[in-house]
């Protein structure tokens, strides 16, 4: 680099300014050396603020404390039981209703019995209504009138509010629909006359 500045590069700096920038950083670098010997002897550890010799970084949670947990006092940062844990998410995330739809299709052997499980099943959930389907219409008939019960047996299962209706549909006829495409016309006949 040579020292005239006669226009040529915007960016040249004066020769005489670089022992200014050099003393400069220099100053820069024993500062930051006795920053770091200072902290290394209150027991900080430079580089990781906040931190000190004998303590673990605090995790997100909020309250943690900066000591270690040992026996006989556990803390948020210990392992937690899994159940605790999946309560803790499913709260933090809002997914208690969907939860709660998805324990009353996945009970529902356990709310209404094997005998009525084998005939009746859950097809659908729309707000607080359950839809469920019959194999025969005899057994629509029956859930009809085993609905007030098997409300109350769903709220004492899984709580209140969680299902306040129960639509009961029978069994569908034959399709006789195949495939994605559908044509029109009068359809079979041989069979219905």
């Amino acid at each position: 680099m040579s020292g005239s500045t006669d226009g040529d590069d915007p960016g040249a700096v004066p020769e005489e300014a670089v022992p200014e920038e050099e003393a400069a950083l220099d100053a820069a670098a024993d500062a930051l050396a006795r920053a770091r010997r200072l902290a290394r002897e209150k027991g900080l550890r430079p580089g990781r603020p906040g931190r000190t010799a004998g303590t673990r970084a605090a995790g997100p949670a909020a309250g943690l404390s900066r000591t270690r947990s040992g026996a006989g006092k556990p803390d948020a940062r210990d392992p937690q039981k899994v159940g605790t844990e999946i309560e803790r998410l499913v709260a933090s995330r809002g997914w208690g209703s969907e939860v709660q739809v998805g324990s009353v299709i996945g009970r529902w052997r356990t709310i209404v019995g094997d005998t009525v499980a084998q005939h009746v099943a859950p097809t659908g959930f729309t707000g607080s209504v359950l839809t469920v389907q019959a194999d025969s219409t005899a057994w629509a008939t029956q859930m009809q009138l085993l609905t007030s019960s098997v409300l109350a047996r769903i709220e004492t299962e899984v709580g209140p509010d969680v299902v306040t209706e129960i639509v009961v549909r029978g069994p569908g006829g034959p399709s006789w629909r195949k495939g994605a495409f559908r044509t029109t016309g009068r359809g079979p006949r041989d069979t219905y006359g």
